[in-house]
């Protein structure tokens, strides 16, 4: 299976986010090409800040593989990571992130920063920019769009 594959998974997954008003990021984390963990963002579900898409996917992984080390898994997420997720990221050691569409204003892993290249942090993963990026870019400019429109109405 492809990374197309898997990213159109994490779109799914940021799908649903769009249709319970999450922003639309979704996320999947892939060991030995089986999908171990899907999550999009809860942050308005469960009034917090912390619960992005990556986060959630990261906890349920750890709890599929009994162990918070992510060792041989990789992460697909519809945007690239902000801070406190590209921090997730290597402290749970994922070997891979692969991301969609880069995010100039909070990304991590390449927009403004990335975190584990441009820091001497104990883990690297390996990161693949940009797969189905206008896909993933689409879906967070239409949810906005339409949010937008309503607070006009509003």
């Amino acid at each position: 299976m492809t990374d197309e594959y898997f990213m159109r998974l994490a779109l799914r997954e940021a799908e649903k986010a769009a249709a319970v008003d999450e922003v639309p990021i979704g996320a999947v984390i892939v060991k030995e090409g089986v999908v171990i963990a899907r999550a999009h963002n809860e942050k308005e579900k469960r009034n917090s800040a912390v619960r992005h898409a990556e986060i959630c996917a990261i906890e349920k992984a750890t709890k599929k593989v009994g162990n918070w080390w992510l060792e041989g898994c990789t992460l697909y997420v519809t945007l690239e990571p902000c801070a406190m997720c590209a921090g997730a990221i290597v402290n749970s050691r994922l070997d891979r992130v692969v991301y969609g569409a880069a995010d100039p204003r909070y990304g991590f892993l390449g927009s403004l920063a990335d975190l584990p290249v441009d820091y001497a942090l104990n883990h690297r993963p390996q990161e693949t920019r940009g797969v189905l990026a206008e896909e993933c870019a689409a879906l967070l400019s239409a949810f906005f769009r339409a949010k937008r429109e309503q607070n006009r109405k509003n």
